[in-house]
């Protein structure tokens, strides 16, 4: 449900702390939007402190949220990657602080660099099982069950999760969200 990746965060310092001066720390208030769906990027992020939300803003106006992040998750290497448009929004949930990589320096560290490419690929492959869990663990289980979760979560961060997030992140109503919390 939070997303983190230690691994990562540890490689991010190593390179900013190496006094390469493209990788800069930014400080995002919460509700700032870092990467806009449909809009191009022109630098990757890696989340130092706080936590993020990933979202589609679907064609009917509505929210869905793919993760919550934090601790060492990149944000937007996909795009890079891929030289498209960003797939989806990432907003500060909280107040945070990300390291910025500029597009033309990340593509040369992927070019050149195989601890990024194996940091990255497992990255990558987490993200992959991790949806594949989340899709299972949603036609499984019932709402109640993922809102336990997601208020267990909220509690353990000692962060408040909007109920308008918990049910973009369940992927159901705000009338089927207060149903489930008032049987809760």
């Amino acid at each position: 449900m939070l997303r983190t990746n230690t691994e990562f965060l540890t490689y991010i310092d190593a390179l900013y702390q190496s006094n390469r001066p493209e990788v800069t720390l930014q400080n995002f208030e919460k509700d700032s939007l870092l990467l806009r769906q449909g809009e191009k990027s022109h630098r990757v992020f890696v989340i130092k402190e706080g936590i993020a939300k990933c979202f589609f803003l679907e064609e009917n106006g509505k929210d869905y949220i793919l993760e919550f992040m934090s601790k060492g998750q990149i944000l937007g290497e996909i795009e890079m990657i891929k030289q498209i448009d960003c797939l989806c929004n990432v907003a500060a949930l909280t107040s945070l602080q990300v390291y910025a990589i500029p597009a033309p320096v990340f593509k040369q560290l992927l070019a050149k660099d195989l601890i990024l490419n194996k940091i990255l690929l497992e990255e990558l492959a987490e993200r992959i099982i991790n949806t594949s869990s989340r899709a299972s663990f949603q036609q499984l289980y019932t709402v109640e069950h993922g809102l336990g979760k997601l208020l267990e979560l909220q509690e353990k961060q000692g962060m408040e999760i909007s109920k308008e997030d918990m049910a973009a992140y369940l992927g159901i109503t705000l009338r089927s969200l207060n149903r489930a919390l008032k049987g809760l």
